[in-house]
């Protein structure tokens, strides 16, 4: 109850901008925060056809539909006037692709950051809030390196003179997300006898929409100077994510989960075995809350600016990996699942 009041407290009467707005996470913040009584909800998405989608499932008198592209740093400009708090959720998010177009990657995910923190700058707004990703933490792809550039222009950014409260909140794979894994794995049961799995060792960090935008809702009550905050995540193998939907949804398709096999097909250019939300560097500089760890932005300490980082003097964590951290059982993972309205 004290984070909910808090929140009204932060949102209420307040104009809001969500970029990529349109998105799975975008549109569930949009969501989440017109719960709490904002002036306005700007969404800000480039597909005229996803605006067009949305607004039938979801309207409010408080919704501005904004077509335009982080790319165009005018626009941005202009989307951005008399705004006080940006989510900012627009990215190129899938690793094949972002690795067969590099430039496109960049353009998106690097430019596209800093066209939105100038205009923040700009804009005199008060705060900006990223969405990151742990693909960011020790890249191997063009998508994770793109996003680690961008995770450093947003939280290096207060080293201007400029008062916006800027922060990224950093968390894995979001359930049932457009492009994740559990549609893919539906569509073939639906279609076929054979799911597809990478590598039967693959590991992942998961977590539900609806939670995951709450905790990255909370992050504008503790952000105060270029923070990476990391939601407490579970991990689980994907090979017992895939068994479990197809004992679930099988027998909804007319269909017996024994007659479902599972092909290895090698993982993806680009693709890491397992992931990490934080590095053994980062956990230097990490305080850990309740829900989330907050990592301090030791940069900007190093430049003078004073208690931007408070070090952490017991380190528990020296990384946060999705092969080391405990593994949620099959029976977990079924009953995250369908308390979220998954299966």
């Amino acid at each position: 109850m004290a984070n909910q009041a808090a929140l009204s407290k932060a949102f209420k009467g307040k104009t809001i901008l969500v970029t990529g707005g349109c998105g799975s996470i975008g549109s569930e913040i949009v969501r989440q925060v017109l719960e709490f009584d904002p002036e306005e909800v700007r969404i800000f998405d480039h597909s005229e056809d996803s605006h067009f989608r949305l607004s039938q499932n979801l309207q409010s008198e408080r919704i501005t539909h904004l077509i335009g592209d982080i790319r165009d740093l005018e626009r941005v400009v202009m989307a951005m006037e008399g705004v006080d708090i940006v989510f900012h959720a627009a990215a190129l998010k899938h690793v094949p692709y972002c690795e067969y177009n590099p430039y496109e990657a960049v353009n998106t995910n690097v430019i596209g950051t800093k066209n939105l923190v100038d205009a923040a700058i700009k804009q005199h707004i008060g705060t900006f809030i990223s969405i990151s990703t742990d693909k960011a933490v020790n890249p191997i792809n063009t998508m994770g390196a793109a996003k680690l550039l961008s995770e450093k222009i947003v939280t290096n950014a207060p080293l201007g003179k400029s008062k916006v409260k800027f922060c990224c909140v950093r968390f894995g794979n979001v359930l049932a997300s457009s492009g994740s894994i559990i549609p893919i794995f539906q569509q073939q049961i639906e279609e076929g006898d054979t799911i597809t799995i990478t590598h039967p060792d693959m590991t992942r960090f998961f977590m539900c929409m609806e939670e995951a935008v709450a905790l990255v809702l909370r992050a504008v009550l503790h952000v105060e100077n270029g923070e990476i905050f990391i939601l407490k995540m579970p991990a689980l193998k994907i090979t017992d994510l895939a068994a479990v939907v197809v004992e679930e949804l099988a027998p909804q398709c007319g269909k017996d989960p024994k007659q479902i096999k599972q092909q290895i097909i090698g993982i993806r250019p680009g693709e890491k075995l397992h992931e990490a939300l934080m590095s053994e560097e980062e956990a230097a500089y990490m305080t850990e809350l309740k829900d989330m760890l907050v990592l301090h932005n030791s940069t900007l300490s190093h430049f003078g600016m004073n208690g931007a980082t408070r070090r952490s003097e017991k380190v528990q964590l020296k990384d946060y990996n999705s092969d080391t951290v405990p593994h949620l059982s099959k029976e977990d993972i079924r009953k995250t699942l369908k308390d979220n309205k998954v299966l």
